[in-house]
């Protein structure tokens, strides 16, 4: 379990508004703020005053201005003791965030995973000993969430931790180390190539069957759908669906200046099956060009500086800005099953 540290004997100390964000040990400071930041009831003003749910969604609607502010600097607000015990609790809670709701259902998510509210569902429902690498949430999709809030229902007895990392980070230090293939990145884009299979796959972090994921029934209705979204794609003999992405971006601007490092390169080569052994049969730069195997290994090499394990606790809700931030998890292990899940937002 993290350790809190005492702020006055750190120089960090990182404020906004009537709100001092806690300290815990091995957090990044980005631009004088902490990443994550972490807010705990003994952080902000009248700390008694949240004893409830209701009491705390009160208090987010009161401090939404700076909540946003704080969360568009830093990338992540992770909310550490607040009254939050179940899905219902945690839909109602992100709820007061104000964002329009992106469900699951309308996604076109890789990942299994299983409702618990219409808003809330399960992280992913990959085998605890699958590692899920770093990934901007559907990024290898069209359509993709601005915002993505976690909720520790239950902690893993070991491990299974969700690393984040600063994408705008990540890709100053690549332009800086290698400026020819971050502008590659930025002035090509990339293509995906996944296979959705003709039924769910739980035992695959990206094992959601075509079906699920195109919301619909038959291979017309797939089709129709694939084609209004831009996709090609072939239908293989065990009844899968191989599918192409049109050109995504590699590289976004946000509108604060920042460039970040916005795709799935890493979760695809890193995690997906067959990729690290021939990389173009899932991810290729936008013109169809070949990605080098040793330039997404340098890629996945440089992320390591930048990010930070959030070791979960009972009852802790995260928000994360999905441009700013990548994330991913780590296998655990113990006879608890971990829960943690998932509510999307778009701005």
């Amino acid at each position: 379990m993290a350790t809190l540290v005492d702020k006055r004997a750190d120089k960090r100390v990182d404020k906004k508004g009537a709100i001092e964000f806690a300290n815990i040990e091995g957090l990044h400071t980005y631009n004088d703020a902490l990443f994550p930041r972490i807010i705990t009831k003994q952080s902000i003003v009248a700390p008694s005053s949240i004893t409830t749910l209701e009491e705390a969604i009160t208090w987010v609607k009161d401090n939404l201005a700076t909540l946003k502010e704080a969360l568009t600097e830093a990338g992540t607000l992770l909310f550490r003791g607040f009254p939050l015990h179940s899905a219902e609790d945690f839909d109602a809670f992100s709820a007061a965030f104000g964002y329009k709701a992106f469900t699951y259902q309308e996604s076109l998510s890789n990942a299994v995973r299983i409702n618990f509210t219409e808003r809330v569902f399960t992280a992913n429902e990959a085998p605890k000993d699958v590692e899920i690498f770093l990934h901007h949430e559907m990024a290898q999709t069209p359509v993709s969430p601005d915002q993505l809030f976690f909720f520790c229902l239950k902690a893993a007895d070991q491990g299974g931790a969700t690393p984040l990392c600063r994408s705008d980070q990540l890709f100053e230090k690549l332009k800086q180390v290698a400026p020819e293939l971050a502008q590659a990145f930025a002035e090509k884009g990339l293509k995906y190539t996944t296979t959705m299979p003709d039924e769910n796959d739980i035992n695959s972090g990206q094992g959601r069957s075509w079906k699920s994921t195109l919301s619909c029934d038959t291979l017309s209705e797939a089709e129709a759908k694939l084609k209004s979204l831009g996709y090609t794609w072939e239908w293989l003999e065990d009844g899968s669906l191989r599918a192409t992405t049109p050109v995504l971006p590699a590289v976004v601007k946000l509108e604060n200046g920042k460039e970040v490092f916005y795709n799935q390169l890493i979760a695809a080569y890193m995690g997906w099956k067959g990729v690290r052994e021939n990389p173009a049969s899932a991810i290729t730069f936008g013109d169809d060009s070949h990605i080098k195997a040793q330039d997404l290994e340098l890629v996945n090499d440089l992320s390591d500086e930048f990010t930070f394990d959030v070791e979960w606790q009972d009852g802790d809700m995260a928000i994360v800005d999905n441009y700013m931030a990548m994330h991913g998890r780590r296998p655990y292990s113990g006879e608890s099953k971990r829960q943690v899940l998932v509510a999307l937002g778009q701005s």
